[in-house]
């Protein structure tokens, strides 16, 4: 619920800010999937349903510049379907007590000239917050319309996704990457 409220406050706070630009999701065509490499069988694969997020951009000073993007745990859906249980529950992600997974970024540099981007992001998942590097590409689709590309990976042992007998990484494998493609509107 703090992570909720913190989302809405900053949110409220750039939208009344009239030196930042405020882009928000678009969630009817932007994605946020993930993989985890499986040995001796098919990866699990998967994505997100619903999530939210939005940039503010400060242009002028480049000093304020912010993205949240929060998942929705519970919204996932993975290709081992039969799993679904197992991969919401304290075992895995325990969305009944963590129901959102969030990425926030620190402060980053933006000129609408690069469309790479290199930032650090906090990722936080069960409650656990870990820095982790993210790339960018930015693709500007129009004045008020952006695509966002990314990939980042992290070990699912950091966040003790995967708990018991799923600890080990014989068969299933530490190293998660999710994978976002993000359309951005300019409110």
């Amino acid at each position: 619920m703090k992570v909720i409220f913190s989302l809405f406050f900053i949110f409220l706070y750039c939208k009344q800010s009239t030196a930042n630009d405020l882009w928000t999701i678009d969630k009817n065509i932007s994605s946020i999937e993930f993989e985890v490499p499986v040995l001796f069988a098919k990866n699990v694969i998967g994505k997100f349903n619903e999530f939210e997020g939005f940039v503010s951009l400060d242009l002028s000073n480049q000093n304020n510049n912010k993205a949240l993007i929060n998942v929705k745990i519970d919204s996932i859906d993975i290709n081992y379907k039969r799993y679904k249980d197992l991969v919401i529950s304290e075992v895995f992600f325990d969305a009944k007590k963590y129901p959102l997974g969030l990425i926030d970024t620190n402060n980053f540099k933006f000129n609408y000239e690069d469309n790479k981007i290199n930032l650090t992001g906090e990722l936080t998942i069960k409650g656990k917050s870990q820095n982790i590097p993210i790339n960018i590409e930015v693709i500007k689709l129009a004045s008020e319309l952006a695509q966002v590309k990314s990939e980042i990976f992290f070990s699912r042992n950091d966040f003790k996704i995967g708990t018991g007998n799923w600890k080990n990484t014989t068969i299933l494998k530490d190293r998660i990457r999710i994978k976002a493609n993000i359309f951005l509107f300019k409110e």
